[in-house]
């Protein structure tokens, strides 16, 4: 539509949120007239979330900054399914004590970004698990079950592309669609929700919700989509070669996160500033109209403003200062991500680089480090490896720390236990 009236529709439509909304003008007038609740769902599938699920992060982040009410709903019932969306196979199950543990990492992810409380628009986190590990089958079927028709549920993407492709479907992942449509009803009858949020991939999910609030609650519900974020080259959000981008300080260094930002292509710089970032949007336009060797400078705010976010002010500022020394300076940079050997294992014989470089995180696998050897990418003290039989010994430690390189932006640091 047009120009959005509201906060919330305004912001998240220039920079660059929306893919469909299922009634605009409607919910437009709905974001005038007070506080709208809405939620994002996510599955517990893994310890921690990754850079993928920042643009719904940040639009539960702009819902609250523009005086609305934020949900995330954590999905202890819905990942012992598994949703089917997007998937050519069927998920792993996941254990009860698994998912218990990676809700309460995932928790953690959202502290940097939402205000939680009691307040109006404070934010709020459920567990699904709440309702539907209550829910007893026949009176499921009668209640819910007979809302949905198999005609239309063969429609949707999550089950056509997969019987397309003649892989399986199981009866387990058929029902997540029915599962998550009963998630928005119970969030609008327990906290006046009436928007969900999700990627474009969600659609037909959102859209069975919302027709599911109308039959049975004759409720007005609102969806909205955002398009699902590729890099320039076509890659998802979230994965490298090195592994995923986590959230989580556990599972990722402050600096590598600033590094995963400071790296991203010419071509996604205005974007990700938009989508990442809180900086104004004459700022963006100013960034993302540097040429040449002044891109890098937009590329460092997109990277100081993204961890900010997500890892503080402080981790922001030692980050940066870390990268500025290591790669403008020349110094191992103390801040660099560490292994620490003890005097135990590397005397003797010592350690062997192949190995040194997979502990290091540097490479996934030996193979990995013997390419990068012989393309001349893996380097101990700025100094190119030209022997993979190369070994490292107690006496190369001892006299300081040492800098292992694997290509020009991926650094660590080997240190001797004190």
């Amino acid at each position: 539509m047009g120009e959005y009236r509201s906060d919330l529709l305004r912001i998240l439509e220039e920079r660059g949120f929306i893919f469909q909304i299922t009634d605009p003008a409607g919910l437009d007038e709905l974001a005038l007239a007070g506080p709208v609740t809405g939620y994002i769902g996510f599955d517990c599938t893994a310890p921690s979330l990754h850079v993928g699920s920042l643009v719904p992060i940040m639009m539960l982040r702009w819902m609250q900054k523009t005086g609305h009410k934020p949900i995330v709903l954590l999905g202890g019932g819905t990942s012992k399914v598994g949703d089917p969306s997007g998937k050519d196979e069927s998920r792993r199950l996941i254990d009860e004590e698994t998912i218990r543990r990676n809700m309460a990492g995932i928790r953690a992810n959202f502290e940097p970004f939402l205000t939680f409380g009691e307040g109006e628009t404070d934010a709020l986190l459920v567990d699904n698990a709440e309702w539907l590990d209550e829910l007893k089958y026949i009176p499921f079927l009668r209640e819910i079950g007979r809302h949905f028709t198999i005609n239309r549920m063969l429609t949707f993407d999550s089950v056509r592309l997969r019987l397309e492709r003649e892989q399986p479907l199981t009866f387990l992942e058929f029902n997540y669609m029915i599962l998550q449509a009963y998630d928005f009803v119970e969030l609008a009858r327990r906290y006046g929700c009436r928007l969900q949020m999700g990627g474009s991939d969600q659609w037909g999910n959102i859209v069975n919700g919302i027709d599911l609030g109308r039959r049975m609650l004759d409720l007005t519900l609102y969806g909205l989509t955002s398009p699902l974020i590729t890099t320039a080259d076509g890659r998802k959000m979230g994965k490298t070669a090195e592994g995923a981008i986590w959230l989580s300080p556990e599972q990722l260094s402050a600096y590598d996160y600033y590094q995963y930002w400071r790296n991203v292509q010419d071509a996604d710089v205005g974007r990700f500033l938009r989508l990442f970032t809180e900086l104004p949007m004459d700022e963006i336009h100013r960034l993302e109209a540097l040429e040449g060797a002044e891109i890098n400078e937009a590329k460092k705010v997109l990277a100081f403003e993204a961890t900010r976010l997500c890892r503080g002010e402080q981790a922001a500022r030692e980050a940066a200062e870390t990268a500025r020394r290591t790669f403008e300076a020349g110094d191992k940079a103390e801040g660099l991500p560490s292994v620490v050997l003890t005097r135990e294992e590397i005397s003797g014989d010592g350690l062997g680089v192949l190995d040194l470089f997979v502990r290091a995180g540097l490479a996934g696998s030996k193979k990995e480090v013997r390419r990068l050897i012989a393309q001349g990418g893996a380097r101990i003290d700025d100094q190119p490896i030209t022997d993979e039989g190369a070994r490292l010994r107690l006496a190369d430690l001892e006299a300081g720390p040492l800098k292992l390189s694997a290509g020009r932006k991926r650094h660590a640091l080997l240190r001797l236990a004190e």
